[in-house]
């Protein structure tokens, strides 16, 4: 039998893993595979976006699995994010279709409003996914043209599609403290999940206190901190330690005899916030996945890798192109 991830129960009565796969920078030629032999280990839920620009091999994948008879459709969670060009309500539905076709599901276990910032639509035929892509003219002038479309009207536009049976629940991505409190003010389908830069460098104590309040579930993103944005030949993330050599977290490793790795996904996980990593590793994936059968952790040793907090923030839009969106401002 594969290993499973323990599950956690969403203000819907829905369950999610608490460990999947993160879906961003497979490499579209590896991506179908990857995803089929993470089913094959155990994983269930598979995080996405129209933005990855891989939904379609994310699809196959899934597909085969299914084919295959692996899973069931209704044995996996899968995930997508309603990127920043369609938050007009009429294009909502369209993008969402879109991934849809291209996953070559019926529906969606959760839908995410990528970022709360709207950019022009750029019609599916002209590019897709877009990126920051907003117009011939933008693009030659290094500008992103933003759309008039307050964060609720999206969002109620979403919440139609839960009534129609195309995704099961709604999400929100990079969202600050206060725009989470006003949307509820307005909500009339509570979002499940709110997805967030989470590693210890940027723990976000305040923002993850208040959606435990509010029975939102956090779910994190670049766990490792600036690995991947070293990758990306971001500027920043060269100037911080690697946390994978950080003296504090090698320690506990060792304590425990596991890798560096595992101590900051089960400091996540221990503390019952998701995790989505990515590996192109089989036993990589494996060790991810079953990081809460590996470790235990104490609760010192918790206090002393959310002790390395510098509120180091990797993401972040006021760094797009020449202009500032401030969006954690």
């Amino acid at each position: 039998m594969p290993a499973l991830s323990e599950t956690v129960t969403l203000n819907n009565g829905t369950k999610m893993p608490l460990v999947g796969l993160g879906c961003w920078k497979i490499p579209n030629d590896v991506c179908a595979q990857q995803v089929y032999d993470a089913i094959k280990i155990g994983y269930r839920l598979f995080d996405g976006a129209q933005d990855y620009e891989n939904e379609k091999e994310v699809g196959q994948g899934i597909r085969k699995a299914i084919d295959e008879g692996l899973v069931k459709r209704e044995d996996l969670f899968v995930v997508s994010k309603l990127w920043n060009s369609y938050h007009r309500p009429e294009h909502v539905k369209l993008a969402l279709q879109k991934t849809l076709d291209d996953l070559g599901l019926d529906y969606l276990d959760l839908f995410y409003i990528h970022f709360p910032l709207a950019f022009k639509f750029v019609p599916f035929e002209e590019r897709y996914p877009p990126g920051f892509y907003t117009g011939a003219q933008d693009e030659k002038d290094d500008h992103i043209s933003l759309e008039k479309v307050p964060v609720l009207d999206t969002y109620r536009a979403l919440e139609k599609l839960v009534d129609e049976g195309l995704i099961k629940s709604i999400g929100i991505s990079n969202f600050r403290g206060i725009l989470v409190h006003d949307l509820l003010q307005g909500a009339r389908i509570k979002p499940v999940a709110l997805q967030i830069e989470h590693h210890p460098y940027l723990t976000q104590e305040q923002l993850v206190q208040y959606c435990k309040q509010q029975d939102i579930q956090v779910v994190a993103y670049s766990s490792f901190g600036p690995q991947s944005f070293i990758e990306m030949d971001l500027e920043l993330a060269k100037t911080v330690p690697t946390l994978f050599e950080h003296e504090t977290v090698e320690k506990i490793a060792q304590n425990h005899k596991v890798s560096t790795s595992q101590v900051l996904l089960r400091w996540a996980t221990q503390r019952k916030i998701a995790i989505i990593p990515k590996s192109s590793k089989k036993e990589r994936l494996l060790l991810n996945l079953t990081v809460d059968e590996q470790l235990t952790l104490s609760q010192e040793e918790l206090a002393a890798i959310s002790g390395l907090n510098k509120d180091i923030r990797f993401n972040d839009p006021f760094g797009w192109l020449d202009e500032g969106f401030p969006v954690f401002s």
